[in-house]
């Protein structure tokens, strides 16, 4: 097991465009950190790594130790979170940082503080978010089934390994999706009014609901347009649930709220319909007028 270490590519002297970080705890409380991960990505491949023990000045738990395989006695004179805030703080300070999930975020901060040491601002990315994005279908995000899943060797509960995979989750989201680094960072778009219904058409008298677009695009246009009147939840006076795409559904539509709810209802003797936008056959038309 690494005590400190650190790898850079010497011809490398632009800034990374993310870099990752993954902690591991000696106990329940967060700020116990033992084991610091980092890894910096540019144009899609690794450009630095770094990697150190650190003595957390707190206890060990069993627990936390059958997990990642860190005990006391292999921290023993390894330096403290406050030796290298510093460090850290260099590679995070007002850069894009990934963690897979938020905990590492809340791990830091609890370090910091307990440490008394400067907050370290950096524009966090959860790569868990950008995962079920990316790959909706799969049944679980996890990091260990993402790595086998995507081919990214991995050892589990090791911070580096752990720090390298999540690094590796974004660059293969964005090759998959074609969603550059910037969109994953916004915020996602509000979707706005839904479009108002046509006064007559083969749809008229419909409660639609629509899942896998946003009430107010070009699906919901094309049944606005036809009469249809675009409802923002599956109700008990919901006519159709319209599924963007087409059949058979992906267990993340078919795991949906809307889903299950306009199955229930079926069930219940109601009278909802559950298509694909394909089955209902809409034709192409132009975008009515917001309400």
């Amino acid at each position: 097991m690494l005590s400190t270490a650190m790898r850079s590519d010497p011809a490398d002297t632009l800034p990374p465009d993310f870099v990752v970080i993954d902690v591991e705890t000696a106990c329940s409380r967060v700020s116990s950190i033992c084991q610091i991960g980092i890894v910096g990505f540019r144009d899609g491949r690794e450009i630095f790594d770094y990697e150190t023990l650190v003595d957390p000045r707190d206890e060990f738990h069993l627990f936390n130790t059958r997990i990642h395989g860190i005990a006391e006695h292999h921290v023993v004179g390894q330096p403290t979170f406050a030796d290298v805030h510093d460090i850290v703080h260099g590679h995070l300070s007002g850069r894009t940082t990934v963690a897979h999930s938020y905990f590492d975020k809340g791990a830091l901060a609890a370090a910091c503080r307990v440490h008394d040491r400067p907050a370290i601002e950096t524009r966090w990315l959860d790569s868990v978010r950008v995962a079920q994005r990316a790959w909706p279908d799969l049944p679980s995000h996890r990091l260990g089934g993402l790595a086998q899943y995507l081919g990214i060797p991995h050892k589990h509960h090791d911070a580096l390994s752990d720090a390298r995979a999540a690094g590796w989750v974004i660059v293969k989201a964005i090759d998959h999706t074609g969603i550059a680094l910037d969109e994953w960072l916004a915020p996602p778009r509000k979707p706005g009014p839904a479009p108002r219904p046509a006064p007559s058409g083969p749809l008229s008298g419909e409660r639609i609901a629509i899942l896998g677009e946003p009430r107010d695009g070009a699906l919901a246009c094309r049944i606005a347009a036809l009469g249809g009147r675009i409802v923002s939840a599956v109700g008990n006076t919901t006519t159709a649930l319209v599924i963007a795409g087409r059949a058979p559904f992906a267990y993340s539509i078919r795991n949906s709220g809307a889903y299950r709810r306009a199955e229930q209802y079926r069930r219940l003797g109601g009278k909802i319909r559950i298509v694909s936008e394909q089955d209902l056959a809409l034709p192409e038309v132009a975008p009515t007028a917001a309400e």
